[in-house]
C-alpha cells in the first residue's frame, strides 16, 4: 500500500541537513569553533535543566509504574504483545544504543581516572572506583526513562485513541483537540527531526572512526578519512538493506544476531580475561552506584570548577534527550499489547542491564590493564585518540585478531539497527497517514538511510580540518546539546499530555 508523502515534513528535514552541513564543510574550522563556544554557553546557563529534567522523569515513570495506570494496555481490546519478550528487548536495546556504546565501554573509563568526579584525586584509589561507576550510570536508568517517556506519550494516543499519525507531536495529543497537522504539531515534529539529526550523527560519528581503527589493525592499511568513508558506506548500504527488507525481516532478524553475537563476546571477554577482578570491580560498582544514585543525578559541580558535569553528564542527557523521541517512536511500533508496566520496568531494566554488562567486562578490562601496567590506556587516549586505545585494548586478548573482527561487525551492526531503525521512523513521521501496523513505503525508508549519513560526515570532516585547540569530541558533544535543548520544552508538554489523557480515561 502506497503512503501520501507528508511534503511540508519531507523538504524541511532536506533543508535542516544541508542547512547545518554546508556552513560547516565550508568553513569546518571557524564552524567547529563556533560550535564549542555555543557548548560552553548552554552548560553554564542551563546545564541544570537537564538534571532537573532527568530527576523529573524518573520520579513520573515510577509513579506511572507502580501507581493504577501501569495496568493500561498499549492497544484496542485485548490485543496481546506483536513481538516476544527476547526479540523485543533486542530490538529496543539495539535502537537505543548503537554504536556509540561500542566506542565507549572499553575507554570512558579512562577520563574519570584522571579527572574524576567530586573532587577525588586523579589515578587514586577513589578516582578508579569512580571511573568504573560512572559509566554505568551515565547509561543507566535515567538514561533509558528519557527514552521510556516518549515512547508511553506516543503509544497511549496512537494504539488507545486511534491517533493515525506516528509522530512526536502525537505525545501532544490532548493540547490540539483532536486536530491533525497544526502549525504547533509541525514545530514539535521538525525539533524531533533535529534532534534526531543530532543524536545520529553523535552516534555515527563517534564509532565510525572506532571501527576504522579495527580494519586497519587487521589489513594493515591506514585509519584515515578515506578508510572512514569507506566504514560509513558499508554501514548505509547495510542499514539500507535491512530497512528495504522491513521490520520483521530485517530489523527484527538484525537486532536478534547481534544481541547474540555481543553477549557471547562479553562472555569471551569475561573467561578469557582477569574473571575475579571483573566480577568484583562489578559489584563494587553496582554497589556505588545504588549508593549513590540520586547525588550522581543531581549533582551540579556548584562550588568547583572541575568541568565534570558539563562535559560528561549533561553531555550525556543532551544526547538521551535528542535521541528520547526517536527512540519513544520505534518502541511504539514494536510495543503494541504490552502494558504501560510491562513498558516501563523491560525498556529500564532490560536497558540499564544490558549496557551495564558492557561497561562492567569492557570497562574493567581496559581499567585492569591500566593498572597492571599492562597498557597505558589514559595515555594512548591522550595522544593518540580513543579509537587507538580501543584496539590496543582488544589486542591484549587471545585470538586478538578474530576478537576485534568481531568486535568491528558487532559495532558496525549497531550502526545498521540504529539507522535503520531511525530510516524507518523518519519516514513514518514525513507519511502524512500511517495507520496501526502499517509501514512506510519502501523508497522513503532507504531515501532516509543515505540521508542521515550527511551529518556524521561533516562531522568527521570538521575532524579531520579542524583547529589544533578544538577536539573532535568536543565539537560532537556540541552539535548534540544544541539540538536537544528545544525538546526538553516538549518533555514537559507530553508528560502533561499524557497524565492528563489517563485521568480523564480511566479517573
Amino acid at each position: 500500500m502506497k503512503h501520501k508523502i507528508d511534503w511540508p515534513s519531507f523538504i524541511a528535514s532536506i533543508a535542516i541537513i544541508f542547512g547545518v552541513c554546508i556552513p560547516l564543510v565550508l568553513f569546518p574550522e571557524s564552524g567547529s569553533d563556533l560550535l564549542v563556544g555555543m557548548y560552553a554557553q548552554l552548560t553554564s546557563h542551563f546545564g541544570f535543566l537537564y538534571l532537573s529534567a532527568g530527576l523529573a522523569v524518573i520520579i513520573l515513570l515510577t509513579w506511572l509504574a507502580l501507581g493504577p495506570y501501569g495496568k493500561v494496555r498499549l492497544a484496542s481490546d485485548d490485543e496481546q504483545p506483536e513481538f516476544s519478550t527476547l526479540s523485543w528487548t533486542a530490538m529496543l536495546f539495539c535502537a537505543g544504543v548503537g554504536a556509540g556504546l561500542m566506542f565507549w565501554a572499553p575507554i570512558e573509563w579512562g577520563y574519570y581516572y584522571g579527572a574524576p568526579p567530586f573532587g577525588a584525586e586523579p589515578y587514586s584509589v577513589d578516582a578508579a572506583e569512580w571511573a568504573s561507576t560512572y559509566g554505568i550510570f551515565h547509561w543507566g536508568p535515567t538514561a533509558w526513562a528519557f527514552y521510556c517517556l516518549p515512547t508511553i506519550a506516543i503509544a497511549y494516543p496512537y494504539y488507545v485513541k486511534k491517533i493515525s499519525f506516528l509522530r512526536l507531536s502525537t505525545s501532544c495529543h490532548y493540547f490540539f483537540g483532536g486536530e491533525q497537522e497544526t502549525r504547533s504539531e509541525r514545530l514539535i515534529d521538525w525539533l524531533f527531526m533535529i534532534g534526531l539529526l543530532g543524536g545520529a550523527g553523535t552516534s555515527l560519528g563517534f564509532s565510525t572512526p572506532m571501527i576504522a581503527a579495527c580494519v586497519a589493525r587487521v589489513t594493515g592499511l591506514e585509519a584515515d578519512f578515506t578508510m572512514e568513508l569507506a566504514v560509513v558506506t558499508v554501514s548505509v548500504i547495510m542499514f539500507a538493506i535491512s530497512v528495504w527488507l522491513g521490520l520483521k525481516k530485517g530489523i527484527k532478524r538484525l537486532s536478534d544476531f547481534n544481541m547474540w553475537l555481543a553477549f557471547l563476546l562479553l562472555g569471551f571477554v569475561l573467561v578469557a580475561g582477569p574473571t575475579v577482578f571483573l566480577l568484583k570491580t562489578s559489584v563494587n560498582s553496582l554497589g556505588l552506584m545504588v549508593q549513590n544514585f540520586v547525588r550522581m543525578n543531581s549533582w551540579t559541580d556548584a562550588f568547583t570548577t572541575s568541568g565534570f558535569v558539563e562535559d560528561w553528564t549533561i553531555f550525556y542527557w543532551a544526547w538521551w534527550i535528542a535521541y528520547a523521541p526517536f527512540v519513544g517512536l520505534f518502541v511504539t511500533r514494536i510495543s503494541r499489547g504490552r502494558s504501560i508496566r510491562q513498558v516501563i520496568f523491560g525498556m529500564i531494566g532490560y536497558g540499564t542491564l544490558g549496557a551495564a554488562f558492557f561497561y562492567m567486562i569492557f570497562g574493567n578490562f581496559g581499567l585492569s590493564l591500566e593498572l597492571s601496567g599492562t597498557v597505558a590506556v589514559t595515555q594512548m587516549i591522550a595522544e593518540q585518540g580513543g579509537p587507538a586505545a580501543i584496539v590496543a585494548i582488544l589486542d591484549q586478548l587471545p585470538l586478538a585478531a578474530a576478537v576485534i573482527v568481531v568486535y568491528a561487525v558487532i559495532a558496525l551492526v549497531f550502526s545498521a539497527t540504529t539507522y535503520d531503525s531511525a530510516s524507518y521512523i523518519l519516514a513514518s513521521v514525513a507519511t502524512r497517514r500511517l495507520p496501526v501496523g502499517q509501514d512506510p513505503d519502501r523508497w522513503h525508508r532507504v531515501f532516509w538511510a543515505f540521508a542521515l549519513a550527511v551529518l556524521p560526515l561533516t562531522l568527521m570532516f570538521i575532524d579531520e580540518f579542524k583547529a589544533v585547540q578544538t577536539t573532535a569530541l568536543k565539537v560532537v558533544q556540541s552539535a548534540t546539546l544544541i539540538v536537544s535543548l528545544p525538546l526538553i520544552v516538549v518533555g514537559v508538554l507530553m508528560s502533561v499530555s499524557l497524565v492528563k489523557q489517563l485521568k480523564e480515561d480511566h479517573g
